[in-house]
C-alpha cells in the first residue's frame, strides 16, 4: 500500500517530490527506427506496424463517413447525452479565452498591437485499448475549433476487427474534426509528423499516451514539429486537514491511480487519524474496482506526507507541481493564491478531479512530471500563433528615430541605423 512519512525536514523534501524515472535509452532507439521507417515507406509502413501492433490488416486507414454515422447508432442516448453536456461546458470556458486586439499607443504616432492566428493544421492522438479516451478529443478537438484550426485530423488505434470505439467517432464528429484514421502508436506520430500518402502532415500534435507515443512526440519536435506539451505519468496531489471527507480523499487518489501503473497519487495532511482513515478506505474502495492490479502497482510507488501546517503542505505541493491539486481542507478558496504551480486545482470536498477530467469546462490535458512550475494546461492559445503588429506614422518615426539609431550605433549594426536615418532624411 501508500507508503506513510511522518513531518519530514525540509531538507528532505527534494528526495520526496522525484518522480519514478525510467530507463529510456533503448526506448528511444526502438521509437527511432519506427519514425525513420514510416517517414521513408509511409502507409506500406503504417499498415505493416499496425499488423505487427494492433493485430489487424487494414485495406483503409481511413475512417470512412459510413462508419462514423454507424457509431451513433451504437452509443446509448444517455452517454451522448453526457458527451454533448461536456462539450457545452468545454465551449463555453474555452471561448472565454479568446483575447480582443487591444491597439496600444506607446508613443504619439506609434501603434502596436498584437492578434491570434490559428495554427492551420493540427493533429490529435487519441490512445485506445482498455481506456479509449473519448473524453479527450472534446479537450482537444473544441479549442482547435474555436481557435479556427483549418484542418485538424485524429488519429486511433483500431481494434483487432479494425473497428475504432464509436464513443470516440461519436465525440470526434460532434466537435468538427476533419478526418479519423486508424492508426496508432509511435506510427501514428510519426505520419502525422511527416505525412504520408494517406495521412497529411501537421504543423502541431496533441495528445497522450505511453511511453512509446511520449518519446515520439519528443523526437520528433527536435525536428521541428510543435507538440502540446511534455507529458509523463498521470499524478494528483490532494492536501488535507481534519475538515476533509477520508472517503472521498481516497476515491481521488484512487481515480488517478487507475490511469496507469506508473502513475503517482500523493496525500498531504496535517492530520494523523485523515492519514489512518484514507488508507482504510483505500483498501475498501480497491476491491471493487475492476482495474485493481493496475491500481495497487501505482499506488506502490506513491506516498502519504504528514506535516506541521497547511503552510507547509502548500509549500511542498509547489515544490512538487502536480498535474491535478485537490484543495480538501478548510477554507480551502482561500488558500489558492498561495498555489504557484499546478496544472489544474480543485477546491473543497465536492470538487472531485474526475469532474475537470471529463465536464467541467476546464481542460485536462495538463502538464506533468514537474512540469505544471514552468508550463499550462491545453487552452485556445495552444491553437494559436500571436504576432505582433506596428505601425508608425511620420511624427512617430521622428519621435522614436534618435532612440533606435542610438542604440543600433552602440551595437554596430549601421545599416539598422541607416534604415531610420534615411526615413528622417526626407
Amino acid at each position: 500500500m501508500i507508503k506513510v512519512i511522518k513531518y519530514p525536514d525540509r531538507k528532505e523534501w527534494q528526495e520526496l517530490i522525484k518522480r519514478p524515472v525510467f530507463e529510456n535509452a533503448s526506448l528511444e532507439k526502438t521509437v527511432k527506427k519506427i519514425l525513420d521507417k514510416v517517414k521513408d515507406k509511409g502507409d506500406k509502413a503504417i499498415r505493416k506496424y499496425t499488423k505487427e501492433f494492433d493485430g489487424v490488416k487494414l485495406k483503409k486507414l481511413t475512417v470512412s463517413e459510413k462508419e462514423i454515422k454507424a457509431a451513433e447508432n451504437l452509443l446509448s442516448q444517455e452517454l451522448k447525452d453526457a458527451i454533448q453536456q461536456a462539450k457545452l461546458n468545454i465551449e463555453k470556458f474555452h471561448l472565454s479565452q479568446i483575447e480582443e486586439i487591444k491597439v496600444i499607443e506607446t508613443m504619439p504616432g506609434i501603434n502596436c498591437w498584437r492578434r491570434s492566428v490559428s495554427i492551420e493544421k493540427v493533429g490529435i492522438y487519441i490512445p485506445g485499448g482498455s481506456a479509449p479516451l473519448f473524453s479527450t478529443v472534446l479537450m482537444l478537438a473544441i479549442p482547435a475549433v474555436i481557435a479556427g484550426c483549418k484542418e485538424i485530423i485524429l488519429c486511433t488505434p483500431p481494434s483487432k476487427d479494425g473497428s475504432i470505439n464509436p464513443a470516440i467517432l461519436y465525440a470526434a464528429n460532434l466537435c468538427g474534426v476533419s478526418k479519423i484514421f486508424k492508426i496508432g502508436g509511435v506510427q501514428a506520430i510519426a505520419a502525422m509528423a511527416y505525412g504520408t500518402e494517406s495521412i497529411p502532415k501537421m504543423f502541431k500534435i496533441f495528445g497522450p499516451g505511453n511511453q512509446y507515443v511520449t518519446a515520439a512526440k519528443q523526437l520528433i519536435q527536435k525536428e521541428g514539429v510543435a507538440i502540446d506539451l511534455p507529458a509523463g505519468p498521470s499524478e494528483v496531489l490532494v492536501i488535507a486537514d481534519e475538515m476533509a471527507v477520508p472517503g472521498f480523499v481516497a476515491a481521488d487518489l484512487l481515480s488517478q491511480a487507475e490511469h496507469g501503473a506508473d502513475s503517482q497519487v500523493i496525500l498531504l495532511t496535517t492530520s494523523e487519524e485523515v492519514a489512518r482513515k484514507v488508507q482504510l478506505f483505500i483498501k475498501e474502495q480497491l476491491n471493487g474496482l475492476p482495474r485493481k492490479e493496475i491500481v495497487e502497482k501505482a499506488l506502490a510507488s506513491s506516498k502519504v506526507v504528514l506535516l506541521r501546517s497547511i503552510d507547509e503542505a502548500i509549500d511542498l505541493s509547489n515544490l512538487y507541481a502536480p498535474e491535478h491539486l485537490i484543495l480538501s481542507c478548510e477554507n480551502a478558496e482561500e488558500l489558492t493564491d498561495k498555489v504557484i504551480s499546478a496544472g489544474s486545482v480543485f477546491i473543497g470536498n465536492y470538487s472531485p478531479e474526475s469532474v475537470g477530467d471529463y465536464a467541467s469546462g476546464t481542460n485536462h490535458t495538463l502538464p506533468t512530471n514537474g512540469h505544471a512550475a514552468m508550463y499550462s494546461g491545453v487552452s485556445v492559445d495552444s491553437f494559436v500563433k500571436k504576432i505582433t503588429f506596428q505601425q508608425l506614422t511620420k511624427e512617430g518615426l521622428t519621435n522614436i528615430g534618435n532612440t533606435v539609431m542610438q542604440m543600433a550605433e552602440a551595437e554596430g549594426l549601421d545599416a539598422h541605423k541607416n534604415a531610420v536615418a534615411i526615413r528622417l532624411k526626407e
